[in-house]
């Protein structure tokens, strides 16, 4: 609300932006109950939109600081009464040591390591490539996603993060941190997805990748505010707001549905998001 007091015409900004809100709560619900950014709703939308690729990955940004951080404290607090009589919510502390300084040192090396390592100077020089990255690593996503479902069924998970997690846990995180902080989306669905084929509970591993996430975009932001300079606050505002409800609501969404329901219907939604970012639907 500070921010829209500041506006010199505050209703004409309610009139332009207010529908953001209803984005930002669909992009929150479907981040918070599958463990993937928000970014992979909004990168599409804000194509769409014609907006400009770094302002597309720097409100994306935003957004989810607000969404994935109701998310998490919505999903913490799940955690607290659920791992006193469930054994299979015991390994989500511990995913989070490994995972989130993992993730974190992914982006922060994309976003500040680009002048030293030539790769990732390439690919933030390429940054208008974005819609096409974009489209392939959500079509990859949704295959992954398409291909843990028959794993939904196990009736046993496991408990305990043994050497091979303690070492797969940070390099997965690792490399999804690269990834988002390049697409905004990433580091979230690529654990969710690892900790499903492990053998780990579904509804837990949705929880510490919304956790992950957060911290996550806390830790992009940063540079987006003092850097790069392309957050659409405006976008923010409205919808920041409806994220939050998103994030809210989201655990409910989980606990309604069945997990192979609800990855199926994700995973057939990332997979049109991604078609939809290819050059050949691209109408843009």
């Amino acid at each position: 609300m500070g921010l829209l007091a500041t506006q010199t015409h505050p209703f004409s900004v309610v009139q332009s932006y207010g529908g953001f809100a209803f984005l930002g709560v669909v992009g929150a619900v479907f981040a918070n109950a599958t463990g993937a950014g928000g970014g992979v709703v909004f990168v599409p939308f804000f194509n769409q939109l014609g907006f400009a690729p770094a302002a597309i990955i720097a409100t994306s940004f935003a957004i989810q600081c607000c969404g994935m951080t109701a998310g998490a404290i919505t999903w913490w607090r799940y955690y607290r009464h659920q791992h006193v009589t469930n054994p299979q919510w015991k390994s989500l502390p511990s995913g989070l040591l490994l995972t989130v300084p993992a993730s974190l040192s992914g982006i922060w090396l994309a976003q500040y390591g680009g002048t030293t390592l030539p790769v990732l100077a390439a690919l933030k020089g390429n940054v208008d490539h974005l819609h096409l990255g974009f489209g392939v690593f959500s079509i990859v996503l949704a295959l992954a996603i398409f291909a843990s479902i028959p794993l939904l069924k196990r009736t046993h998970f496991r408990t305990f993060s043994g050497r091979c997690d303690t070492v797969c846990l940070p390099v997965v995180a690792f490399l999804g941190g690269i990834i988002t902080a390049w697409l905004s989306v990433g580091v979230g669905e690529m654990v969710a997805v690892y900790l499903i084929i492990r053998g780990f509970n579904v509804t837990m591993a949705i929880a510490l990748a919304v956790m992950l996430s957060a911290f996550s975009v806390w830790a992009a932001i940063a540079y987006h505010v003092l850097i790069s300079e392309a957050v659409v606050w405006q976008v923010v505002l409205f919808a920041g707001a409806g994220a939050i409800i998103g994030g809210i609501v989201a655990k409910r969404v989980v606990l309604a549905f069945s997990p192979v329901r609800l990855k199926m219907f994700f995973g057939a939604w990332v997979l049109i998001l991604g078609a939809s970012g290819l050059p050949v639907f691209n109408l843009n």
